[in-house]
């Protein structure tokens, strides 16, 4: 047995349903742009920590202190920047994040910032 409602709701229910599915889609874009810019947040500071480290190096100790706390910055703003856009793509539901890491070549003092291997 099925439940039917009255049909003088039935157009009310139909422009809910349609009104729904809008907002559905409106929430799905702004989920993608979201990924989109933090996306490119990503790939900008690992443009930056790449281009210190091929001028510099990325051993700590052959670097003298002001590139050390440099390196530090550059460091904690690709970090911030990863855990950003790993968060974002957690809420479009993208829970495995190793093929971004392979895309961004996110280097392992990145990731042992997060917390992760």
């Amino acid at each position: 047995m099925t439940l039917r409602p009255p049909s003088r709701y039935r157009e009310r229910l139909t422009a809910i349903e349609e009104s729904c599915d809008a907002l559905g889609y409106e929430i799905a874009a702004e989920k993608a742009s979201s990924l989109g810019r933090a996306g490119k947040a990503v790939g900008e500071a690992m443009d930056a920590l790449r281009a210190f480290e091929s001028e510099h190096g990325s051993n700590n100790a052959d670097m003298g202190e002001t590139a050390r706390r440099e390196r530090t910055r550059l460091l904690k703003r690709a970090a911030a920047a990863t855990h950003a856009y790993f968060i974002q793509r957690e809420l479009c539901g993208l829970r495995r994040h190793h093929d971004a890491i392979a895309l961004f070549g996110i280097p392992p003092a990145v990731l042992a910032r997060l917390g992760a291997t």
